[in-house]
């Protein structure tokens, strides 16, 4: 495994990744010891290495600035459980500057009933950014929860151009 932390235009970001793809992406933190204690124990175990991430994060340092990015990186999900995966999986297909509610991601994974268990699954999400959880908004058209906090996940919105109003 291997870790780096990088600075951007709105915060500290860690990345933790293995052979088999990105196992975690921060959200922007103040500080680097605390963008590195956010990657968990498993970081501790990790090399040092910015090498393999280098444009992903070029790429993330461009998404801050508010430039359209994509995210197509492997990901290494083998700790996630299958529902998770699906969800997560789901995420990725919503377009940049857009919104989709938990009961669409719902609806998308044939689980119209499971709302509450999306909202959950994204909740956990470990690839911020990547895998967009920012984009996922309630149905009643209020932005639901972030793990970042309710400000930070209007200003990814604005970033993308989404005019979303809470």
């Amino acid at each position: 495994m291997k870790y780096t932390v990088f600075n951007t235009d709105i915060g500290w970001i860690g990345l933790l990744g293995s052979s088999a793809g990105l196992l975690k992406a921060t959200l922007p933190r103040p500080s680097h010891d605390e963008a590195f204690g956010m990657l968990g124990d498993r970081a501790g175990q990790a090399v040092l290495s910015s090498e393999p991430f280098a444009d992903l994060i070029e790429r993330f340092r461009n998404y801050y600035t508010g430039h359209k990015t994509t995210f197509p990186d492997n990901l290494d999900l083998s700790g996630a459980t299958p529902f998770q995966r699906e969800v997560w999986q789901t995420l990725r297909l919503i377009p940049y500057g857009e919104t989709r509610s938990y009961a669409w991601v719902a609806g998308s994974i044939n689980r119209p009933e499971a709302a509450r268990a999306v909202g959950q699954a994204v909740r956990k999400n470990p690839l911020a950014i990547i895998v967009p959880c920012h984009r996922v908004t309630a149905s009643d058209g209020t932005l639901g929860g972030f793990s970042g906090g309710l400000e930070l996940k209007r200003h990814l919105l604005h970033l993308e151009g989404n005019s979303f109003v809470d």
